[in-house]
């Protein structure tokens, strides 16, 4: 396919989705087909890789190649591809209780890593696939079929967690906000290094409190805050914290050394290219001894 070609239509699959009718995640799947397009790559260039829950559908309606992989191991197995292949585009994808939950230690070690992939996740404050659950990132009192009384528990902040340790890219769009969220996907996706987008995507079955025009009505766009400066760190989290991370836009971005700048002997070929074609006399001869 000639490079000329590439149009958001070429990352569509054949899997028709089946998510619910409104749901964040097709603003989300869409926002990336045309990010991918308008990077000018081809669907064999692009590895996605995704976790369980209604999020972890993306890969098989991404036409790329794809990997849908055990509950909150999509960042190790997306960075197990980067580095087994360094030419590929590699792109983690789950939800907030993927991610957050059972995928948290995950998070906190792709950015310590700082190996160059991008995590796009959606966050729906539910377990959605499961009947709506309450989630790491649920509000305090959120009501849910775990908690008809309401939450126990504080929420996560994806955000803070990322800038407090050292994410070199750190963006959260809105599902409802095609354009800006390709934006912050092109972005993700040029930076070297690991970058985040967290991406609000409401679950209009199970979340009736954090819906569309909730989130219209509260979240604060940086991209139009001439205040904001998205290169000083301590300023972008004192920005998430005024706003009670209820921000849209970029939130930080750090060009620095990735993590195949540190290594030794470290290989931008394939290693399926380094492999030496297999010898047969040898394979025979190990064949015969096991007969």
């Amino acid at each position: 396919m000639s490079a000329a070609l590439v149009s958001p239509k070429s990352f569509v699959s054949e899997e028709r989705p089946t998510w619910c009718p409104g749901c964040g995640d097709y603003g989300v799947l869409q926002a990336l087909q045309r990010a991918a397009a308008q990077l000018g790559l081809q669907p064999h260039e692009i590895a996605v890789v995704s976790g369980i829950g209604c999020s972890g559908k993306i890969s098989s309606y991404f036409n790329a190649y794809g990997l849908h992989v055990l509950h909150g191991r999509s960042l190790p197995c997306a960075i197990g591809v980067k580095m087994a292949n360094p030419n590929l585009t590699v792109i983690a994808a789950g939800g907030d209780g993927d991610g957050y939950g059972i995928g948290g230690n995950h998070f906190l070690n792709a950015i310590r890593r700082n190996i160059n992939i991008t995590y796009i996740v959606m966050d729906n404050q539910v377990y959605g696939l499961t009947k709506g659950q309450t989630s790491p990132t649920s509000a305090h009192g959120f009501k849910s079929t775990t908690s008809p009384a309401g939450s126990a528990e504080n929420p996560m902040h994806p955000l803070r967690l990322a800038l407090a340790n050292g994410a070199g890219f750190i963006a959260q769009g809105f599902s409802a906000d095609r354009a800006q969220l390709v934006d912050l996907m092109v972005k993700a996706i040029q930076h070297k290094g690991f970058s985040v987008v967290n991406t609000i995507s409401p679950c209009v079955t199970f979340n009736k409190v954090n819906t569309y025009d909730w989130y219209r009505e509260r979240l604060h766009n940086l991209d139009e805050d001439s205040s904001h400066d998205p290169s000083d760190r301590a300023s972008a989290f004192a920005k998430v914290m005024e706003h009670g991370d209820l921000v849209r836009g970029l939130i930080y971005a750090e060009e620095g050394p990735s993590y195949d700048e540190f290594v030794p002997g470290y290989t931008t070929s394939a290693m399926a290219d380094l492999v030496k074609p297999a010898d047969r006399k040898l394979i025979d001869k190990l064949m015969a001894e096991y007969r």
